[in-house]
């Protein structure tokens, strides 16, 4: 039986893989990621931080362009005005919270410092994936229903593959994580896991 959505014509297409793929990452610095911080303590994102190690993993064999972001800020004065303690007064440039997991960072890798939710919101993300001449970007990192959902948003807008690895995101709850993911999938992207990923990434020439 389908569901309002599905009975209009909603997710009726596969998004499909291209040639040539890149990796991103969300958010998974220290603040998400180090239970000594507020936010840190999340299960699910814990989960998400080891299987996108594992996936980078793949990624890095095969030589193939990966993105990591964190989210930092000078101060009140150049931050949005977040609704989450934890974000105004400690998302500052220089705070440990801001430093990518060791799992995550990479010399080989690049990384840069994001303002808004999205990856590619004034970021210099779209030259980099345009000069790796990119088609396909598989999503990872936190929160599925925050910075990732923005960044499959944009990544669908600038015109390319959008995957997101389900196993490799990770929210405060498990509802509203399901429920981004179904959003995006009936839209702007194909929902997927890590062993698929793993398995495509291997597979590029």
């Amino acid at each position: 039986m389908g569901d309002a959505y599905s009975n209009v014509g909603y997710g009726a297409y596969a998004i499909g893989l291209g040639r040539r793929p890149a990796v991103l990452v969300v958010d998974l610095q220290g603040a998400f990621t180090d239970p000594q911080y507020a936010l840190g303590g999340l299960p699910m994102i814990h989960r998400a931080t080891e299987r996108t190690a594992a996936l980078l993993e793949v990624a890095r064999t095969r030589e193939l362009p990966i993105a990591a972001c964190y989210t930092a800020y000078g101060g009140q004065r150049d931050m949005p005005l977040w609704k989450i303690p934890a974000v105004r007064n400690e998302f500052l440039y220089g705070h440990p919270c801001t430093a990518l997991d060791p799992r995550i960072a990479h010399p080989s890798q690049f990384e840069y410092c994001k303002n808004g939710p999205s990856m590619f919101f004034q970021t210099p993300l779209i030259t980099f994936l345009v000069r790796q001449q990119v088609d396909t970007v598989i999503v990872t990192g936190c929160t599925t229903s925050g910075c990732v959902r923005a960044t499959v948003v944009d990544a669908f807008s600038y015109g390319f593959r959008v995957q997101v690895a389900e196993d490799c995101c990770g929210d405060a709850d498990e509802g509203p994580h399901k429920d981004a993911l179904r959003d995006v999938g009936r839209r702007y992207a194909d929902v997927t896991d890590s062993a698929r990923m793993a398995e495509y990434l291997r597979g590029v020439a």
